[in-house]
């Protein structure tokens, strides 16, 4: 043989040998990293169930709507929306050209949001054209009826504050769950745009699976199932009040004065609640400065509890320290990020002055796509903070991945190895552990405790994601 054949030859063997090696390495890899998955999932599944729910009454307003899911190009390519050559913010929309103009610039942040379209003509048409989608799905929503579902799920006695048709009520059942409010002549429909992680519209890319929600509610922004619920709630005596929905009143056409008396309402109720009855408030997409200035005013001073995602966090911040709302943010933060500004919400509305019904904040959970985030202030009514940051984050993967069993095949993480508990000079490294992998820790006068998500890879919903963690989360501290 020529020394060109045996070079030929031996080339090909070292080939070969290093693509068996790199296919060996490849494989022993993901074994590593599977092994890693289940170790981590076992390690929340011990902490989940240390903790049991109990048969606690959880009263929940106000609203509920039909939400129509769909994905999000499948139905912009319907009602022939194109990519626009450069996005715009807007606080509502009218036309189809400010739909595409919008939903671009939320679609590139991969940033959730919800706004109000003004047009009911324009919305009922793309109402109309989202229903003739062969994979589109309907189903009850609302921040009320969300939260109340999986509470009842979990076993508690519910009561919700929501208007809905008599049709659409009778084809709703739910054991240990009520409804009370006026029946619809014709029920608030959302319209839920939602697409994955890496989907591209024209030029412009995904960078993590999330929802532009568009609604023309009519009930809903002017709590109408509030007159109702104030009498059935006395009776009930719950022993938590969860508030949510309030987004839907940004940008609502109320006539003048209409609005602020809405909230005076609202406020009246908190007032009156006793303080053994617990108050969440939910936080949602708000962009609108004169709604956010109300909920400074007569909301946020009455509750003991906050809930909020990774959008919303920053843009409470941004409320409380400089009067204004921001639109968008990281849609993957790290960990210091977050506990720095749940910090800030905690020390700004943990002081109050306890007159007229207010309370004093002491509870704050944020829920990202990576963690789970929850103070609780020590020798509060609020216990067993680890437990409840291990069912939120398994709650997480079980409603967006469409399925009451956590399958690590369809689940990756994406925290790092440690983290930092804030970005200022006292910070401290805490290394992720996989079996055991809630982090807690005390600070001040409160503990916090961090878990990691098993992020669904298969998502069915993201819609009503944030509902059912926060709702996950407060059913082992009550």
């Amino acid at each position: 043989m020529s020394s060109f054949g045996s070079f030929v030859k031996t080339g090909s063997l070292v080939s070969l040998v290093v693509i068996i090696v790199a296919v060996l390495y490849k494989r022993r890899s993901d074994e590593l990293l599977q092994e890693r998955l289940d170790q981590v999932l076992s390690g929340l599944r011990r902490a989940e169930n240390k903790v049991r729910s109990s048969d606690l009454r959880v009263a929940l307003g106000f609203g509920g709507d039909v939400d129509l899911f769909v994905n999000a190009v499948e139905l912009l390519n319907k009602i022939g929306a194109k990519p626009p050559e450069t996005t715009e913010h807007f606080e509502e929309v009218g036309t189809k050209e400010e739909i595409e103009k919008l939903f671009a610039y939320f679609f590139q942040h991969g940033a959730a949001a919800e706004r109000y379209v003004y047009n009911v003509t324009l919305f009922h048409d793309i109402v109309k054209a989202a229903y003739s989608l062969p994979k589109k799905r309907p189903g009850l929503g609302g921040a009320a009826l969300m939260m109340g579902k999986r509470l009842a799920k979990e076993g508690l006695d519910v009561l919700v504050g929501a208007c809905f048709t008599q049709k659409t009520l009778d084809q709703f059942k739910h054991k240990g769950l009520r409804v009370v409010g006026r029946r619809l002549t014709d029920d608030d429909v959302h319209l839920i745009l939602e697409y994955s992680l890496g989907e591209y519209w024209g030029k412009y890319r995904s960078p993590r699976a999330n929802r532009l929600i568009l609604h023309s509610d009519v009930s809903s922004p002017i709590l109408e199932s509030m007159e109702e619920f104030q009498k059935e709630v006395v009776l009930f005596k719950p022993s938590l009040f969860v508030l949510g929905g309030l987004q839907m009143m940004d940008k609502f056409p109320f006539p003048p004065g209409v609005r602020e008396q809405k909230f005076t309402d609202l406020k009246i109720l908190l007032q009156k609640m006793p303080l053994s009855t617990k108050i969440h408030f939910e936080m949602a997409s708000f962009s609108d400065l004169t709604t956010t200035q109300q909920l400074v005013q007569n909301v946020l001073p009455y509750a003991d509890s906050l809930g909020m995602n990774e959008q919303e966090l920053p843009n409470l911040v941004s409320i409380l320290t400089h009067g204004n709302v921001t639109h968008v943010s990281d849609s993957n933060p790290r960990v210091a990020t977050i506990l720095d500004k749940v910090r800030v919400i905690y020390r700004t509305l943990r002081n109050s002055d306890h007159r007229d019904g207010k309370r004093t904040l002491t509870r704050l959970h944020v829920h990202t796509l990576a963690f789970q985030a929850i103070l609780t202030e020590k020798n509060s009514i609020w216990k067993n903070t680890m437990s409840a940051a291990a069912k939120a984050s398994l709650t997480a993967h079980r409603y967006i991945c469409g399925t009451d069993k956590v399958d690590t095949m369809r689940a990756r993480l994406l925290m790092d190895d440690s983290f930092s508990t804030t970005n200022t000079s006292q910070a401290q490294r805490i290394p992720f552990q996989n079996t055991r992998p809630v982090s807690c820790w005390t600070e001040e006068d409160y503990e916090l405790c961090v878990a990691p998500v098993l992020v669904c890879t298969k998502v069915l919903q993201t819609a009503g994601g944030g509902d059912n963690i926060s709702s996950a989360g407060l059913v082992l501290q009550i």
